[in-house]
């Protein structure tokens, strides 16, 4: 909505306001979260929340200017039955089905194998029905087709992915390895979601002022993630300078805030004006699913390490019938802190193994999305000479649909 209502000399601003009002909340939530969880417990704070998404929702419905309208006249004939069965519903079973699935098979302390082979059927199926049977498909195969499209979706994911392991496991390390309360462990979150709010509102308000390739700036920023996140993995220990620690999550925020705005913007100079719409909405779908992957994939892979690390450390302490200690400290960081003498001592180590070796792999993981990204290549489609006037009229200022 913010691209489509805003001219592209204030389309960056209003991208960089919307991200931030989304991580001032993402801090918020942890830190009140922090400190109610002891107090009222999980299932009041899950509720609470239900009234307040349900409020948001209005918010945002009645934002909207009634003389915004969509310009896709081709349902604007059909009745809300004939809306509701062209619904996608196959495809969004079977979409559903395949990430469960997956994630299934490599979220647990061990990782599956047929869950993931049920997965890899079912995901061929799912993109038949989107290409053969869907009328109007969950994921548009047609747009996936644009080589810019599918990688710069693709990049988004993983990027993300890597991202997530920040936002799910600062927290772990504040709590299990620096004996912070959760309360407090939440507000490590505060320097990472600022910088993502600067880096966004940065390149929004001084850089993304026109149309056009970001293609180097969106490579530049992305590439500044995995060096961040190498230094994040070798400072996560109980000794490390904390101030080195707030900054360098903080410049992990500030990257990420950039380089989702920029490949945004590259995004849409990769494609033609029309597609907008389809390929602002798929990158936001590819981009939903790296919270899910991130934290259902990152999570197996650090509860593997944490296991192991925690089994070989009370050995080398010749401490043993530690099967339910470790049970325990596999689903409780904050149980770390109620331990004393060896038992402290091996669960800090095995806790700060598996975060190095969970950063590592998020390093990994941004160095591949760089080079996915690159990929994407700069240079836009033919357009049409009442395209490009169009877009001619909407640089002098005058905002989209207006």
């Amino acid at each position: 909505m913010a691209i489509q209502m805003t001219s592209p000399k204030r389309r960056g601003l209003y991208m960089g306001l919307a991200n931030t009002a989304m991580t001032v909340g993402v801090s918020l939530g942890a830190v009140i979260a922090g400190a109610l969880e002891p107090r009222i417990g999980w299932k009041p704070l899950f509720g609470i929340q239900a009234p307040l998404s349900l409020i948001a929702g209005f918010g945002l419905l009645f934002s909207i200017p009634a003389s915004h309208t969509s310009k896709n006249i081709k349902y604007d004939h059909l009745s809300i039955r004939d809306k509701l069965t062209r619904i996608d519903y196959s495809g969004s079973v079977l979409l559903t089905t395949t990430i469960v699935l997956f994630l299934f098979g490599l979220s647990g302390p061990k990782v599956l194998a047929l869950p993931l082979i049920l997965s890899a059927l079912a995901l061929p199926i799912f993109v038949l029905n989107e290409a053969y049977v869907a009328s109007d498909p969950v994921i548009p195969v047609s747009v996936l087709r644009s080589c810019g499209t599918l990688l710069t979706c693709l990049a988004t994911t993983g990027f993300m992915m890597a991202r997530w392991s920040i936002l799910f496991y600062t927290p772990v390390y504040a709590i299990a390895v620096r004996g912070w309360a959760p309360a407090v462990a939440g507000s490590i979150l505060i320097p990472t979601n600022a910088g993502f709010a600067t880096g966004g509102l940065l390149a929004g308000v001084f850089h993304i002022k026109r149309t056009g390739s970001f293609y180097l700036h969106t490579v530049i920023a992305m590439a500044v993630f995995p060096v961040a996140m190498t230094v994040l993995a070798l400072i996560s220990t109980p000794s490390s300078p904390w101030g080195l620690y707030v900054v360098m999550v903080f410049v992990n925020g500030l990257a990420t805030g950039a380089a989702m705005n920029y490949a945004l913007v590259h995004l849409l100079h990769l494609t033609l004006p029309e597609m907008h719409p389809i390929v602002i909405s798929l990158l936001a779908t590819f981009r939903g699913f790296s919270g899910s992957f991130g934290s259902a994939i990152g999570g197996g892979y650090f509860v593997r390490v944490l296991h192991k690390s925690l089994d070989n450390g009370f050995a080398r302490a010749g401490l043993k019938n530690r099967d339910e200690l470790t049970r325990r400290l596999l689903g409780s960081p904050a149980l770390v802190g109620q331990l004393e003498g060896k038992d402290r001592e091996v669960a800090i180590g095995a806790y700060a193994d598996a975060l190095k070796a969970l950063f590592l792999c998020a390093v990994g993981l941004s160095v591949i999305v760089v080079f996915v990204q690159a990929c994407t290549g700069w240079r836009e489609p033919e357009k049409t000479e009442e395209q490009r006037a169009n877009e001619a009229e909407e640089e002098d200022g005058v905002p989209v649909g207006a």
